[in-house]
């Protein structure tokens, strides 16, 4: 008999993907659900045309509740390292994608849960949204870029709170302090795909110039940062969308991106 895969996807709309974690009970991130974001990645890759990944989850109450713990309690080290880089390559993979990404949280999402919403581009929690990184519970750290992307969210202070006190964040304080983007009091889903339709409609590749240039500015000095802003711009206008872009505003219609 043929297992039910636990993670599918569906082309939504032209430009976005939706991507669905579906691990009875809880989305708990073992090797099949791991290998499943790896297979819906590599096809988002092979496409060539996606612009927003929307990833949601099919349990009710849960985005994803963490590591496979049962799963940890039977390795060795050496597993227990292969485990772990499994998890950060799809984080990773995620992160420095060729398109944008929105996480679609309603529900827990714990450990490896919210390391993986935290390497979307975006997130978008709904009113029952519970987030936090409790490894110290068990005697460990975030490992899979927990650390150090929750400190670039919301600060020092605020990730040591999270990560030292194991506490669950909810939705609205989420949104005070930067942990999640937008909050929604309906079908989560439907506000991340509002979203995506907003983001497929500017130039994925400004799009994406934006989200580097962001992001030097944790890793690089203002003056360097201010540079590679600047070279970031130029490249747009000579190898870019920006001529399109440009245009389109002066002859006063839409912009047809690719």
């Amino acid at each position: 008999m043929t297992e039910t895969p636990v993670v599918t996807w569906t082309t939504e709309s032209p430009g976005v993907m939706v991507v669905t974690m579906d691990r009875p009970p809880a989305n708990a991130l073992g090797i099949p659900l791991l290998d499943g974001l790896h297979a819906a990645i590599d096809a988002a890759e092979q496409a060539g045309d996606v612009k927003v990944m929307v990833i949601t989850s099919a349990r009710d109450g849960f985005f994803a509740a963490g590591a496979d713990i049962k799963h940890m309690s039977t390795i060795d080290a050496d597993s227990f390292l292969a485990y772990g880089d499994k998890m950060r390559a799809v984080n990773d993979r995620l992160a420095a994608s060729p398109w944008l990404s929105v996480a679609a949280v309603d529900g827990l999402a714990l450990g490896g849960g919210l390391e993986l919403a935290m390497a979307c581009t975006m997130r978008v929690a709904g009113p029952r949204a519970r987030l936090g990184l409790p490894e110290v519970k068990l005697g460990l750290i975030p490992g899979a870029g927990g650390t150090q992307r929750l400190t670039q969210l919301v600060g020092r202070g605020r990730a040591l709170d999270i990560m030292l006190t194991a506490r669950q964040v909810g939705a609205e304080e989420a949104l005070q302090i930067g942990l999640v983007d937008r909050l929604t009091d309906e079908d989560v889903v439907k506000a991340a795909l509002e979203l995506a339709g907003e983001l497929v409609t500017s130039s994925l590749p400004a799009q994406l110039a934006v989200v580097r240039t962001v992001d030097a500015a944790f890793a690089m000095p203002l003056a360097e940062g201010i540079a590679y802003e600047r070279d970031q711009e130029q490249g747009l206008f000579e190898d870019g969308e920006a001529a399109e872009g440009i245009a389109a505003f002066v002859a006063k219609r839409p912009p047809r991106f690719a």
